[in-house]
């Protein structure tokens, strides 16, 4: 089975601790029915998402999350066969961002849209590794 992994940022829409949950709730029902994997970073200003599965299926949840009214600003940064998982055992892997991706502030001034797929991967990576500069653990 071809393996994809797509990477995402959008800006949350009424974010606080029940819409996160739902969000998690839903991805990680629909990840585990269709074979994706991966993790959600957020936090009030930020979702950056890495996605992995099969490739139609993980086409279709970037579908889906283009047209929840949850996400502002959907970009993809990154979408691309791959050889294998990165969060290979985790329907949807939270971490909340405190203090090892941008400030606020960065977010505010661009830092998003000048992100290349690199330093977007690092986070990620970062968080598989448990390398994340003194966030809190899994919420």
């Amino acid at each position: 089975m071809d393996q994809f992994r797509a990477i995402y940022t959008s800006r949350p829409f009424g974010f606080d601790d029940s819409i996160l949950s739902g969000i998690l709730m839903d991805a990680r029902r629909a990840n585990t029915r269709d074979g994706i994997t991966g993790a959600l970073i957020c936090r009030a200003d930020i979702y950056l998402q890495w996605l992995e599965g099969p490739a139609a299926q993980v086409r279709a949840a970037m579908e889906r999350i283009a047209r929840d009214d949850r996400h502002l600003e959907v970009k993809v940064h990154l979408a691309e066969p791959v050889s294998g998982r990165v969060f290979g055992d985790r329907a949807m892997r939270h971490d909340p961002a405190a203090t090892w991706v941008w400030s606020q502030r960065e977010v505010a001034d661009g830092a998003v849209d000048r992100a290349g797929a690199e330093k977007i991967t690092g986070f990620f990576l970062r968080l598989r590794d448990g390398s994340r500069g003194g966030a809190p653990e899994d919420g």
